[in-house]
Parts: structure tokens; sequence; C-alpha cells
């Protein structure tokens, strides 16, 4: 299956759809979905330092044929390694994990401490050394987004949110879109706590998809990367398979009306 991409503000393209692997920290999880995802025609997998998994995640890719520049890498710099040395030393890590000499994006995981500041100058010496392809955070609000442009040298490409048809924050995705910020959405079948929604039911009927489609198929048309999760391997295949359809007009706007403001994860709304 082919899988379109989004071109990034420094020119690299990033794959729209992606595997997420938050909470998969079994590797008898790990490996049918990795094996699954590369079947129905992933190429972009989404690891974080946090995940416990970047060492499944480099085994696996290694074992499965495809060359590096076949596969898309990203990984997160955890919380507790946030601070310029430790930030290195746990990226250098990741990397040996990775069985990678370079990553195709690598984000910072939490705007929770002012050490973020710190932290993304080691973002960036990456991003200067060719270890870091692209490079963005996670979980940032316009608020923190503003304050880098008064300490980053190098603006983020990426900034990976929770988003789903439940949470659907227009005004972040806007501003990130108006700066040139390509927009990931985690949890974008909001860990299946409103999976009873009569009008995506209605729309997934309509279209012959099923309602996880419907949600991630939604994203896919505002231009914003996807990451569902699942460690079942057909409902890995399921969700690649969005880009035979088009969610029309008339669904569109009733989906909008759908936003309940939902959060299904940690929220970062009041961190300073």
């Amino acid at each position: 299956m082919s899988v379109p991409s989004l071109e990034l503000n420094d020119g690299h393209k990033i794959p729209q759809i992606g595997l997420g692997l938050w909470q998969v920290k079994d590797q008898t999880e790990f490996n049918p979905s990795f094996t699954a995802g590369i079947e129905a025609g992933y190429r972009h997998f989404d690891s974080a330092q946090a995940y416990d998994n970047e060492q499944f995640l480099g085994e696996a890719w290694k074992a499965s044929g495809l060359k590096r520049d076949e596969i898309f890498l990203t990984t997160k710099i955890a919380v507790q390694n946030f601070g310029e040395n430790k930030s290195k030393r746990a990226f250098a890590e990741s990397l040996e994990n990775l069985q990678t000499d370079y990553v195709d994006l690598l984000l910072l995981h939490f705007p929770v401490t002012i050490l973020r500041k710190k932290t993304w100058r080691t973002v960036e010496e990456a991003y200067k050394a060719g270890q870091a392809r692209s490079i963005g955070v996670s979980n940032y609000t316009i608020r923190h987004l503003e304050e880098m442009k008064d300490y980053a040298e190098v603006l983020p490409d990426v900034n990976q949110v929770e988003l789903h048809v439940f949470l659907q924050q227009p005004e972040l995705i806007k501003y990130c879109q108006d700066n040139g910020i390509v927009v990931e959405a985690y949890s974008p079948l909001a860990h299946a706590k409103a999976m009873n929604n009569a009008v995506v039911a209605k729309i997934a009927a309509k279209h012959g998809k099923t309602y996880a489609q419907v949600m991630l198929r939604w994203l896919i048309q505002q231009d914003l990367v996807v990451l569902p999760k699942s460690v079942t391997p057909s409902r890995v295949k399921e969700n690649i398979d969005i880009f035979d359809f088009e969610l029309d007009s008339t669904d569109l706007t009733e989906l909008a009306t759908q936003d309940q403001d939902l959060r299904t994860c940690w929220s970062p709304v009041h961190v300073p």
C-alpha cells in the first residue's frame, strides 16, 4: 500500500500514518504488531525513551530486511532525561538501542520543566550533526510554541499532540499549520473511550468502513499525521486501510460538531 507523505519545513518528508508504540513493552506483543505493520505498508514507527521499547524496534527493523532509508524512526527524549548533558547521554543510548546512527524525527516528549529550554539545545545539536533528520516537540500548547521563538535557534518541524474527533483543538492546528509545523495526532482513536458515537457510526456505515477508519480519515483530511496504536495484527492492518475513500463536506460538517474536549491522556494546558 502506498502511504502519502507530508513535507516538513526542513524539506524532509514524513509518512502520514505511523504505528504508535506506546505501552508496547512486551516483545511477544511488539514483534507481531511490527510484522503486521510492515506487511500492511507501515514504514513510520513512533517510539520514545519512556516507552521502553526502542531496543525492540531496533532489533525488529534490522531483521525486517528493509534498508535504513526505507523506514522512518521517531523517538522522544523523556522528561527524566531532560538537561543538556543527561539528554545527550540518553539520546546516544537511543541511537544504540535503535541500531542506527540517526533518527528521522527527534522530539521533546513533554514541556513540563524549565529544563526544556536547555534540552532543546541537545535536539538542535543532533539536528546539526545529522543525528536527527527532523526535530520537534510533543504536548506543546500555543503558549509553549510561542515561547520557543525567544530561545530556539532552530524551530520545531513537528508538534505531536492528542487529537481525535472528540478533542479537535482547531486553534492549535491552525497555529501550527500557519507556522509551518506539521501536527501529529497521538491517541487518534481516543483510546476507544468514545467508540459508540452515533454520528461516527453512521458515517462509517455510509462509506462501508469501520468506526476507527472514519476517525483516522477525519484527521488525514486535515493534513495531519496519525499514529494509531494496536498490538492486534488485524487492527494494525485495518488502521492503514484509509486511503481509498474520502469524507465529503456533509461528513466533515457533522464530525465538527462532535468535539467534547475529551482528553484521554495527560493534559499540558496548565503547564507554565
